[in-house]
C-alpha cells in the first residue's frame, strides 16, 4: 500500500469512528464501527504489531478505569447522591438564584474533579435544573456552569478525565504531584470560568425566582454508603499512586461494592449496571487508540510535530495549549491526546501539563472539542431544553479564551 494510500485509510478510519462518537449510535453499530475501523488500518502498515500491542496495553488501564468510574456514577445516581447534594445546595442558597448559582457551580466542579467529567453533563446537569426550576429561577446559568466545569474543572486530577489519564504516562507525578501542579491553576480557572457566567447570565440571576408551591423539594436523605466509598476511592487514588498503581484498581473496587449494595436494595439490576459501563464506547476508546497511532505515523502526525514550539517559556507554553485547543476542536479532546501528548512528552513535564490545559479548557470552545459538549446538548434535550448554536457559541468564545490564557500564565508561574 503507497504512503498516500495508507494516510487516506486512516484518515477515513478516524474520521468514521469521529462520526460514530457525534452520532451517539446505538452500541451494536457502535461495536461494530469500532471493529471495523481497528481492522481497516492494520493493513496499511502504519501500526506495527509491536506497536498495537503497545497501544492496548496503554489504553488498557485507562479502559477499564472509564467502565468502572461510569458504573460507580450510575450506582451514586441510583441512590440519590446527587440529588441530596443539589437539594442541599437549594436549601442552603435560600431560594436567592446568585447563591445558587454559586453553589451548583462549586458542585459540578467536585463532581467533575472526584467522579469525571461524564458524572456531570450526563447525571448532575438534568437535577440542577431542575433544582433551579423548583426555586424559581433560570435552569440555563447553572446547566451552562454543568458543562463548563465539566471541562475545565476537570483538570485537578489524572481521574477527572481521560485525557488527564492518557496523559499520565508521560508526566513525571504521581496523583498527589499531578494534583498540586494543577490546583494553582484550577484555582485561577474557577474564579475567570464563574466571573465570566455571571456576567453572561447576571440578567437570568438577577431576576426575582417566583418558586412553585407544587414544585419545591424536600431535602432527599444523604445515601451514606456510596458517600463513604467514593471518598475511599479517592483517597486510594493519591495513596497507592505511589506505588504506581493503576486507578482502575480502586475506581474496580468502589464498583464492585456500590453495585454488590445497590444489588442488595433493589436499585439496579445485572442488565443495568451493563449498560452503565458502556461496553461499546470502551471498545470504541480502544479501537480510537489504534486508528490515532496509525494516523501519527502518517503526515498528520509531521505536521503537528512541525508546529510544536522547542521550549517551555509562557508564549511556547501558551502555543501548545492553542496547538492543543485547535487538534481538540477538529478531532475531539480524546483522539487529538492521544495524537499530541506523545509528540509534546519529549519537552518535559510542563509542556504535557500545558498541552492538558488546552485538551480541557480549550475542548469547550466547539461541539466537537469534547464528547462532553455532545453528551450535554443530548441531556438537555432529553429533558426537554434545547440549546441553539448561537448561545453555546456565544459562552464558549467569550469564555474559553481568556481562562486558557489565565491557566497558561499560571502554569508558568508556578512551575
Amino acid at each position: 500500500m503507497t504512503t498516500l494510500l495508507a494516510d487516506a485509510v486512516a484518515l477515513l478510519a478516524l474520521a468514521g469512528l469521529l462520526a460514530v462518537a457525534i452520532g451517539h449510535l446505538p452500541w451494536r453499530l457502535e461495536a461494530a464501527a469500532s471493529v471495523l475501523a481497528a481492522v481497516v488500518v492494520l493493513p496499511t502498515g502504519l501500526v506495527h504489531r509491536e506497536a498495537l500491542v503497545d497501544t492496548v496495553r496503554e489504553l488498557a488501564p485507562v479502559v477499564v478505569f472509564l467502565v468502572a468510574i461510569l458504573v460507580v456514577a450510575n450506582m451514586c445516581d441510583r441512590a440519590g447522591l446527587f440529588l441530596a447534594a443539589a437539594r442541599a445546595v437549594g436549601a442552603v442558597s435560600g431560594g436567592r438564584p446568585r447563591r445558587l448559582f454559586l453553589g451548583m457551580f462549586l458542585l459540578a466542579a467536585l463532581v467533575t474533579a472526584v467522579l469525571s467529567l461524564d458524572a456531570t453533563v450526563v447525571l448532575l446537569t438534568p437535577i440542577v435544573v431542575g433544582a433551579a426550576g423548583a426555586l424559581g429561577s433560570s435552569g440555563r446559568p447553572g446547566a451552562h456552569a454543568c458543562l463548563r466545569m465539566a471541562n475545565s474543572a476537570s483538570l485537578l486530577l489524572p481521574v477527572s478525565n481521560l485525557t488527564n489519564l492518557l496523559a499520565l504516562p508521560s508526566l513525571d507525578l504521581d496523583v498527589a504531584g499531578f494534583a498540586a501542579r494543577m490546583a494553582p491553576v484550577l484555582l485561577v480557572v474557577l474564579v475567570v470560568e464563574y466571573v465570566g457566567l455571571r456576567l453572561i447570565f447576571r440578567r437570568e440571576l438577577a431576576a426575582p425566582p417566583r418558586p412553585d408551591p407544587d414544585a419545591v423539594a424536600e431535602p432527599a436523605p444523604v445515601p451514606w454508603v456510596p458517600l463513604v466509598v467514593v471518598v475511599l476511592m479517592l483517597a486510594a487514588f493519591v495513596v497507592l499512586s505511589r506505588w504506581d498503581v493503576e486507578p482502575a484498581w480502586p475506581a474496580g473496587a468502589a464498583a464492585v461494592v456500590l453495585v454488590l449494595w445497590a444489588r442488595a436494595r433493589g436499585l439496579v439490576t445485572p442488565r443495568e449496571v451493563v449498560r452503565a459501563a458502556h461496553p461499546s464506547f470502551a471498545l470504541l476508546v480502544l479501537s480510537l487508540g489504534v486508528v490515532v497511532a496509525a494516523v501519527s505515523e502518517g503526515f498528520l502526525g509531521d505536521v503537528v510535530a512541525d508546529l510544536l514550539p522547542g521550549s517551555t517559556s509562557f508564549v511556547a507554553l501558551l502555543a501548545i495549549a492553542v496547538l492543543a485547543t485547535a487538534s481538540a476542536a477538529a478531532l475531539t479532546n480524546l483522539s487529538a491526546t492521544i495524537l499530541l501528548v506523545p509528540l509534546v512528552a519529549p519537552l518535559g513535564t510542563t509542556a504535557v501539563l500545558a498541552a492538558l490545559l488546552g485538551l480541557n479548557i480549550g475542548s469547550g470552545i466547539t461541539w466537537t472539542g469534547s464528547l462532553a459538549n455532545l453528551l450535554w446538548r443530548r441531556t438537555l434535550a432529553g429533558a426537554g431544553r434545547t440549546v441553539s448554536n448561537a448561545e453555546f457559541h456565544r459562552v464558549s468564545l467569550l469564555i474559553t479564551p481568556v481562562s486558557l490564557v489565565a491557566a497558561v500564565a499560571t502554569l508558568a508561574l508556578v512551575s
